[in-house]
């Protein structure tokens, strides 16, 4: 095991919101696994950062830019889904991304 001199420590409000997130029901205890998860996405996003701002400072600010887009992509809205299994040609995806988008209403 390795010593650090600068643990990436997540503050406590957030833990407790893991913790409820965790939850699969109201009153029981917290799923482990879910709340491992929960903690590994928060420390890789800590670190992928402070790599980015070493990237941003030595280098590009768009390189830094590009590789958080590459490792962090946003999901596009459904309407863009929607939009893209249309022009795709693809009736049955475009029907079921519909009645998602009628579900949300």
């Amino acid at each position: 095991m390795t010593t650090n001199n600068h643990p990436i420590t997540p503050p406590p409000e957030l833990v407790e919101d893991w913790i409820e997130l965790a939850k699969p029901l109201p009153q029981r205890p917290p799923n482990p696994g879910e709340f491992a998860t929960l903690a590994a996405c928060w420390g890789a996003d800590q670190e992928l950062e402070a790599c980015l701002v070493e990237v941003s400072f030595f280098g590009s600010r768009v390189l830094a830019d590009k590789i958080r887009n590459t490792r962090r992509p946003t999901l596009p809205s459904l309407k863009d889904r929607i939009a893209a299994a249309i022009t795709d040609g693809d009736e049955r995806k475009a029907l079921k991304l519909l009645e998602e988008l009628d579900d949300s209403l």
